[in-house]
């Protein structure tokens, strides 16, 4: 199980990271976009969910734990959000849309990082 957990987060961090660098390039928010980004939190939900099985299921109130939790929340947030701003077929809200993206994406990088470091102590 530890592995598809592996498999699934870093899935979620090819998924997340490639909408938001080509949400970046493009300049617009696009369906395929989109679909990556739904694909990224469905990884990262499934991942974490995962882990934390491997774990005992026990949430843990630590840097990692809290961080983790705050990712998952934004990236709903975003996801929502993006699916809304999509649905509307205005240009001006996509345009400004790639600007929550790089924040969200940077701050989703911090437990990502933080979770493969302290896997990387506690498993080896």
């Amino acid at each position: 199980m530890f592995e598809v957990a592996i498999v699934t987060i870093t899935a979620a961090l090819v998924f997340y990271s490639t909408a938001v660098l080509w949400e970046k390039i493009t300049g617009l928010l696009r369906g395929r976009h989109l679909l990556l980004f739904w694909l990224g939190l469905i990884c990262d939900t499934t991942g974490t969910s995962l882990m934390g099985q491997i774990a005992g299921g026990i949430f843990r109130f630590n840097f990692h734990g809290i961080t983790g939790i705050l990712a998952i929340l934004l990236m709903l947030i975003h996801v929502v959000w993006a699916t809304v701003v999509h649905a509307s077929k205005k240009p001006e809200p996509k345009i400004k849309f790639r600007k929550y993206s790089i924040f969200v994406w940077a701050l989703w990088l911090i437990p990502y990082l933080s979770g493969m470091i302290f896997g990387m102590t506690v498993h080896h």
